[in-house]
C-alpha cells in the first residue's frame, strides 16, 4: 500500500502535537527554584524531583521527527510519480511557507533545547562556592513557548504539504494536456 498525502499529513500533525504536549508538560512540571543548603564554604542546591529534562528532550525528538517527516513529505513521489523540485519552488506561496516551516522548526528547537540543557546543568552542577547563590532553574516560559512554536512548525509543514500537493496536481494536469494530441493538431 502506497503512502498518501493525507497519511503523511496525519503523521506530521501527530508528531507536532506530541512535541507540543511534551513541551507543555515539561514546562508545567519544572520546579520554580531549588532549595539552597548552606555548607561550610559552599551552597548545595537540592532540586525537587521533576521530569522536566527528559520531557524536554522527548519534545525535541518529536519536533525533529515532525520536521524531517514534513520536509520529506513535500518531495515524496506519491503514486510512484515524482515532479521536479524546481516546479514546487516556482510557487511563491510554497516558498514562503516552506521557509517559515524551516525557520519555526529551528526556533522551536532552540526554545526547547535552551531551557532543557540549562535545567540539566543546574541539576548536575549543584555545588556552588558563592554563599549568596539562590539555586535558580531554567527561565520560565521558554519550554512552553518552544512547545507552541513546535506546533506552529508542524502546521506550517502541513500548509506547505497542501501547497505542494496542489502544485503536483497542476503539474500532472499540464503534463496530460501537453501529452494528448487533439484532432485539430494532427498535420498530414
Amino acid at each position: 500500500m502506497a503512502i498518501t498525502v493525507r497519511q503523511m499529513a496525519v503523521i506530521v500533525a501527530t508528531l507536532g502535537v506530541l512535541s507540543f504536549i511534551f513541551g507543555i508538560v515539561a514546562e508545567n512540571k519544572k520546579p520554580a527554584m531549588g532549595n539552597p543548603i548552606q555548607g561550610k564554604d559552599t551552597v548545595i542546591c537540592k532540586y525537587p524531583s521533576a521530569p522536566t529534562v527528559p520531557l524536554g528532550y522527548i519534545s525535541v525528538v518529536f519536533l525533529v521527527a515532525s520536521t524531517i517527516t514534513g520536509y520529506l513529505s513535500l518531495f515524496y513521489p506519491y503514486k510512484g510519480k515524482s515532479i521536479p523540485q524546481s516546479t514546487l519552488f516556482k510557487s511563491h506561496g510554497f516558498v514562503v511557507f516552506f521557509n517559515i516551516a524551516l525557520f519555526t522548526g529551528g526556533l522551536a528547537a532552540a526554545l526547547l533545547l535552551w531551557p532543557t540543557i540549562t535545567e540539566q546543568l543546574h541539576l548536575s552542577h549543584n555545588v556552588h562556592h558563592n554563599l549568596q547563590y539562590d539555586c535558580p532553574t531554567a527561565k520560565t516560559g521558554l519550554l512552553g513557548g518552544g512547545a507552541l512554536v513546535s506546533l506552529d512548525s508542524a502546521l506550517f509543514w502541513l500548509v506547505s504539504l497542501m501547497l505542494a500537493d496542489n502544485a503536483r496536481e497542476d503539474y500532472f494536469d499540464e503534463e496530460e494536456k501537453d501529452g494528448k494530441v487533439g484532432v485539430s493538431e494532427v498535420h498530414i
